[in-house]
């Protein structure tokens, strides 16, 4: 009886240190991949220009994104009647303003920006804040071993409730996404290309230049992003301030 009992707290004990070493793998999978799409806490500055494919119509958004730790100003540039507008986030906190507004008005990141490209998705960079990941499983995508993680949102305000991602072992950055409801069926699907490089505490990383953003259902309608120009630039904490953003 009592050889039995001790092989069960033996069992309890290997899983309770398999899981927490997934989770602790799973958290430092996050935080690598954050470094190569804006995730760090440097003030970054690029160029978005977002195409979108709906029904057969295409239509081109660009932005500049101003980016430091948690918070982003993102300007509205082309077209020429959104020029001005400003989506700010500050933290978990989303903010719109535009010329003709007395004072900004607080608005979700989940609500559509253009196409398939939600409004978090134009600066939603730090997933491992926002995000508790657990390893579901490893893949081998041509030829080199990929993590999947399951994300799941940290608070209600987020962008996505539930992500499916896919993180190289070797690169360490994002390869694919599965943007989830709650039941954890996909609507979107996300692929990601690093062909940009910016130079974190003096070393070349690889920076994400292209998204592209389908939904699950209808594959023709989606939204690509392109990131133009990263580069690192401290920036004023008066431009993330909300109460900075009126006429």
């Amino acid at each position: 009886m009592l050889k039995n009992i001790n092989y069960k707290i033996l069992i309890t004990i290997l899983v309770i240190s398999r899981l927490a070493w997934a989770d602790a793998l799973g958290e430092k999978l996050l935080k690598a991949s954050d470094r190569s799409r804006g995730g760090v806490e440097h003030g970054m500055t690029w160029d978005t220009e977002v195409t979108t494919i709906e029904n057969g119509e295409t239509s081109t958004r660009k932005f500049k994104v101003r980016a430091k730790g948690a918070n982003a100003n993102v300007e509205a540039l082309e077209p020429a009647r959104n020029k001005g507008e400003i989506y700010l986030f500050n933290d978990r906190t989303m903010w719109f303003f535009k010329p003709s507004l007395r004072k900004p008005v607080s608005i979700s990141s989940r609500q559509k920006l253009t196409g398939q490209a939600a409004n978090g998705d134009i600066a939603s960079t730090h997933y491992a804040r926002d995000y508790t990941p657990t390893v579901e499983k490893t893949e081998m995508i041509k030829g080199d071993k990929v993590y999947v993680l399951m994300l799941k949102a940290k608070a209600n305000n987020l962008t996505y409730d539930k992500i499916r991602y896919w993180i190289s072992d070797k690169t360490k950055r994002a390869i694919k996404a599965e943007f989830l409801t709650l039941q954890g069926e996909p609507f979107k699907r996300a692929t990601l290309e690093y062909d940009n490089k910016i130079n974190i505490d003096g070393k070349p990383t690889p920076f994400v230049s292209k998204m592209e953003i389908t939904d699950a259902k209808f594959e023709k309608n989606k939204s690509i992003l392109n990131y133009i120009n990263p580069r690192m630039e401290d920036h004023k904490e008066s431009i993330f301030n909300v109460n900075n953003l009126k006429r």
